[in-house]
């Protein structure tokens, strides 16, 4: 049912704040302070041990003093094989340059965002904009909306944007800046052949010279073998092949075994590579490997499970099936080996580690028995939290799914506090959580594939990921079917089928709803089976009305309001009235409206529903002003406005405002009137939303 619809605004011109006509706006302070400068910096801090890339860093900075205005932004690509520290010149980069670029630096890994080897481009320029201040409500649905929108935040902007893991120049292109005056570093294996028609600088980055590499050792490890035998020294970083993702690691071994001569472990490593084949490089890691604790090695193995990209510690004890005191040991354990990358939100693995530390688990466990048992651990686990998040986030609503008991010795669960932490942390874990109904699936684990789409479901409300919604819910809908499970069967089709009708996808939409409304005529009488067979057609009628059929819409509205009738739910009466009512006004029947809006305001009102209140209140002001009774109107919609700013709700608050806005002017008090616009635009303004052509709050 759809309280699930409350970011849901209808799009009449009469109440669609059309943030992308601002213009020339000006706001006067009458004494205010103005709001503080957001200036985004989305790079980690600089790292002591940085080395060499001088011939690079001298090309780049050439490009930037050289480039031509009226030209789009500079972009420099830098290419190179895995592991040779193409992210970190551009952050290098980046940080020597931010002076230069005053309006902040922005990040995005195109490789956390890539399924099948794919990128959700769409997805990609939200982040960017999520970087640049624009709230998740305020994005807009379509591709070629956000990518406007982008435009429009970046134009005269002097920003850094550094695209991390780019395969094609077509993933790069709709994430360029509109300012001539930005800078663009993005990391790619191989030459962006297809980036023609931009501003483009290629800088190839090689391994480290043998001189370079002796010193970035000295850096990680204050030895004074380094110095002591300075033959071995040059070996060693010859044999890392240039490559500081393996030099940290050879550097984190050597100082392991600070008894040994540096002669003995570099002729180690050599026998690696005469009696086994193996080269130096993978010997570098296995060799760090072999010196981990049973525990540490144990998680090395285990750690490229994880769907997601940066692993915190209570993951980590779940992989372990450990507490997390000894699980976070073991992760600063790697961390010292260089086997993992420490980060203020994490810990990461590089690609290269990831895929040595796989090949390790595949020698150590060939059946995979112990990969099989962590992967069902993790899922477990996370389907635990993400349905406890959702039931703090959003209460009890409609779901099929029990949240799995924790059993003895399970991992702790996480501490949520309330309900921003809740949804902070469904948002700061959708990697994993995506990852994990795919996961599911292709283990067979079916009920968990379709039950960890029921709180993405919440999540996505708030954060409109619609790559990574629309394939969990594809496949939770494919679990649902093999387990031949009905109410999942309708449940999950029902949900997949906002998502494709918010991208404009009706015609799938609308299929999905046919198969959901099919199978619900097999459900049975109980009330929850019901309830659900009311809410399947209550979302067809939210189709037909995002359609514009509102006559279409009206009558399935009616249907699932006779349902809620029989079944004595009179929250379904009321949300069915108040949709009814929503529809005659979009169709223009304004009386109609009135009568509805009113009935389901006072059942709101009677039902103790403070957000429902508001919403039919705000609705019923609508009607009113549009019928002429402007005065009625008025302390419906100022009661709207309280309720929006208690809540915080910043889209409600701007609609608000036009509606007052629209009432004053109604009453001919244009001063009054413009007092509203203005406050509406500055809140439009800070949210992101004038960046859009029009915004659809």
């Amino acid at each position: 049912m759809a309280e699930e619809t409350r970011n849901s605004l209808d799009g009449r011109a009469e109440a669609v704040v059309q943030a992308g006509r601002i213009g020339e706006f000006h706001q006067h302070w009458h004494g205010a302070a103005a709001p503080v400068r957001f200036v985004p910096f989305q790079i980690p801090p600089a790292l002591a041990r940085f080395e060499d890339r001088t011939d690079e860093q001298e090309r780049i900075s050439r490009a930037v003093e050289e480039h031509p205005a009226h030209r789009g932004p500079l972009v420099v690509a830098l290419t190179g094989i895995g592991g040779i520290g193409k992210t970190a010149l551009g952050f290098h980069v980046a940080r020597g340059l931010a002076d230069r670029y005053p309006d902040g630096v922005l990040y995005v890994d195109l490789d956390d965002l890539r399924r099948d080897g794919v990128v959700e481009v769409s997805d990609a320029v939200g982040e960017l904009l999520t970087g640049l201040g624009v709230l998740p409500e305020w994005l807009e649905k379509s591709f070629g909306g956000r990518t406007k929108q982008l435009w429009t935040s970046t134009r005269e902007k002097r920003l850094v944007v550094v695209v991390d893991n780019a395969r094609v120049g077509a993933e790069v292109i709709p994430l360029l800046p509109a300012s001539d005056r930005s800078l663009v570093i993005v990391t790619s294996h191989g030459a962006l052949y297809d980036l023609e028609g931009t501003a483009a600088v290629e800088v190839p980055v090689g391994p480290l010279s043998a001189e370079h590499a002796v010193r970035l050792l000295g850096h990680l490890v204050d030895d004074p073998r380094l110095t002591a035998e300075p033959a071995a020294a040059v070996d060693l970083a010859r044999g890392c092949g240039g490559l500081p993702a393996a030099i940290r690691v050879a550097g984190q071994w050597v100082r392991k075994y600070r008894r040994r001569s540096l002669s003995r472990l570099v002729a180690e490593l050599t026998s690696e590579l005469h009696t086994k084949g193996i080269p130096m490089v993978e010997a570098v890691w296995d060799a760090a490997y072999g010196a981990l604790s049973s525990e540490g090695a144990r998680l090395y193995r285990l750690l490229p499970q994880h769907p997601g990209p940066v692993i915190e510690e209570p993951v980590a004890a779940v992989l372990l099936g450990c507490g997390p005191g000894l699980a976070g040991d073991a992760l600063e354990e790697l961390e010292h080996a260089g086997l993992l990358d420490g980060r203020p939100e994490g810990w990461r693995m590089h690609g290269l580690l990831r895929g040595h530390a796989d090949r390790m688990a595949r020698q150590q466990d060939p059946g995979g028995v112990e990969r099989v048992g962590a992967r069902r651990s993790l899922v477990v686990w996370y389907r635990r939290q993400a349905g406890r998040a959702d039931l703090l986030a959003a209460g009890a609503r409609m779901t099929f799914a029990r949240i799995p008991e924790p059993a003895p010795g399970d991992v702790p669960d996480i501490g949520f506090t309330g309900k921003p932490e809740a949804l902070r942390w469904l948002e700061s874990q959708r990697h994993a959580l995506f990852g994990c109904v795919r996961m599911a699936f292709e283990d067979g684990q079916y009920e968990d594939a379709w039950a960890l789409c029921e709180p993405l479901w919440t999540h996505f409300l708030d954060h409109p990921h619609y790559a990574d919604v629309t394939d969990a819910f594809r496949t939770g809908v494919a679990a649902a079917d093999r387990m031949e499970y009905l109410p999942a069967m309708v449940r999950m089709r029902c949900q997949l089928a906002r998502p494709l009708w918010e991208q404009g996808l009706y015609e799938d939409a609308a299929e999905h709803l046919r198969h959901a409304l099919n199978a619900a005529e097999a459900l049975g009488g109980s009330v929850p089976e019901r309830k659900l067979t009311a809410s399947t057609v209550e979302f067809r009628g939210l189709l037909k009305a995002e359609a514009g059929d509102w006559t279409g819409a009206a009558a399935e509205f009616e249907a699932s309001k006779a349902i809620h009738e029989e079944i004595g739910n009179e929250y379904g009466v009321l949300l069915q009235t108040y949709l009814l009512g929503r529809t005659s006004l979009r169709s223009g029947q304004y009386q109609e409206a009135v009568a509805l809006l009113r009935c389901a305001h006072d059942m709101a009102c009677d039902q103790e529903r403070e957000r429902m209140t508001a919403r039919t209140g705000f609705e019923l002001g609508r009607a009113l002003r549009l019928s002429g009774r402007p005065e009625e109107a008025d302390p419906l919609v100022r009661a709207a406005l309280e309720g929006a700013r208690r809540r915080g709700s910043r889209t409600e608050e701007v609609r608000v405002l036009e509606e007052l806005a629209e009432l004053a002017d109604t009453r001919g008090e244009a001063e009054a009137a413009e007092v509203h616009r203005s406050a509406a635009r500055l809140i439009a303004l800070e949210c992101g939303a004038a960046a859009s052509e029009g915004q659809n709050s």
